[in-house]
């Protein structure tokens, strides 16, 4: 976080936190009431203060202010960076690139949900064809239509796996409802009754 931001927090700690006002879309993009915030240094001021608390829920520390966002699937989106060399590269709404990819899965839309060192995020959907290729199966060519609608339909496909930076990622299907669940997170915080907010 920013300095600014913590000195912030430790002159006025009781300030109430905001909720039903900042959204995360499903391409990484930040809305206040709906509408999208479209000045870089608003962005990446709120990327810099974008945090989580014990309760999984996801929030921009504004000041001494707690803004809590409105998840529109996780709470990070993965965007793919062009290929150096053979490997392409992922990075979050926020900026932060990743290295390490734990985990990866197929929800009902198509979409590919990955957990990295940086957390659970979706992969935006412009740049999933960037991903395709490297969906593969169990001799190596790209998964058919046939192991995708599977995976679509929540059904597990032997030897399909994400091929990333020289590892087979195993791919499994997940139902986008279960995903918040699966890796503890709150997508649509609200106060606790009898707490106040702005």
């Amino acid at each position: 976080m920013d300095a600014a931001v913590i000195e912030a927090m430790g002159r006025w700690p009781d300030v109430p936190a905001v909720f039903g006002w900042l959204e995360l879309d499903r391409r990484g993009r930040w809305l206040i009431k709906g509408e999208r915030i479209g000045n870089p240094s608003v962005t990446a001021f709120i990327g810099r203060n974008y945090a989580s608390e014990a309760q999984g829920r996801w929030f921009f520390q504004n000041g001494p202010q707690r803004v809590f966002a409105r998840l529109h699937y996780t709470p990070f989106v993965y965007h793919v960076l062009p290929a150096a060399g053979n490997e392409h590269g992922l990075e979050t709404h926020v900026g932060t690139r990743v290295t390490r990819l734990y985990e990866a899965l197929v929800d009902e839309a198509g979409s590919l949900v990955l957990r990295t060192e940086a957390g659970v995020g979706v992969v935006s959907d412009r740049d999933l064809p960037m991903l395709a290729p490297l969906l593969r199966d169990e001799r190596g060519n790209a998964l058919d239509e046939d192991a995708l609608g599977a995976l679509q339909a929540g059904h597990h496909v032997d030897g399909a796996v994400l091929h990333w930076h020289h590892e087979d990622i195993p791919v499994e299907p997940v139902h986008s409802s279960h995903v918040p669940r699966l890796f503890d997170f709150n997508p649509d915080p609200r106060p606790a009754p009898g707490d106040p907010d702005c």
